[in-house]
């Protein structure tokens, strides 16, 4: 009887971690750039004098999937693609620079050059910031141009460079906020080095990883679980009271 509620606690524990990850997916198909998150079920024996048969399941978001995400054109040209292993670098609220592949950018009233998130974009010297009322445009190489609305014939200036950065090789994770940041030892946060050869589409964005149809079948899956495992619970519950009657009438 032991064993059976354990057995029952630990599923039904590891559906609600499973079900959480499925809606986060769920809720982010449509999210420029989003990375799938995946999750990971490992078993735990409970150890102790007596025994050492009980085991429950411990779930976790192990990481994301890294897949390339389907390519939108949208002509707008502040909008950027990405590719392979590449990420742009971002400003987060506490002033440390992260990473995502979220291109959608727009320039807000003070100049300064975001992302749908509303992070600051992060160049060369820090964010990104454009003169007011210029035509700015994204070279390929993450070049940021401004062109004189007022001398059309005139060539844009380049402003700033926005850093991109290869993730290939490094160790990184993706927090609660959605971006990813180079972990070190003893959970210690690094930043990446600007890379010279990378590459964007300028004119374009990149989708959600996430296939709306597969991430549904799981919810439905997840939850059908869910099910099964309850009524394992209320089954131990029902054996324990019958159990007990027993010692009753021998009583």
């Amino acid at each position: 009887m032991d064993r059976l509620i354990y057995t029952a606690y630990s599923g039904m524990t590891g559906s609600m971690v499973r079900e959480r990850v499925i809606a986060s997916n769920m809720a982010n198909a449509q999210t420029v750039g989003f990375r799938q998150e995946m999750l990971s079920a490992t078993p735990v024996t409970l150890k102790g004098p007596a025994l050492e048969a009980r085991a429950m399941t411990q779930g976790y978001v192990q990481g994301s999937s890294m897949k390339q995400g389907a390519t939108m054109a949208t002509n707008n040209p502040l909008d950027v693609a990405l590719s392979g292993d590449t990420m742009l670098a971002v400003q987060t609220q506490d002033g440390s620079e992260a990473y995502t592949r979220r291109g959608d950018l727009t320039i807000t009233t003070d100049g300064v050059l975001q992302n749908g998130d509303g992070r600051p974009v992060i160049g060369d010297g820090g964010p990104i910031t454009v003169p007011t009322g210029t035509i700015v445009t994204i070279a390929p190489d993450g070049t940021v141009l401004a062109g004189d609305p007022q001398n059309p014939s005139t060539p844009p200036q380049a402003v700033a460079r926005i850093k991109l950065v290869s993730t290939q090789g490094s160790q990184v994770g993706k927090g609660l906020d959605g971006l990813f940041r180079v972990t070190g030892p003893n959970n210690t946060i690094g930043t990446l080095p600007q890379d010279e050869e990378a590459r964007l589409t300028p004119g374009a964005l990149e989708q959600s990883n996430v296939d709306p149809t597969q991430v549904l079948v799981e919810m439905v899956e997840a939850q059908r679980l869910f099910d099964m495992r309850t009524k394992v619970a209320s089954t131990a519950r029902e054996v324990d009271e019958k159990s007990a009657s027993l010692m009753r009438l021998n009583t």
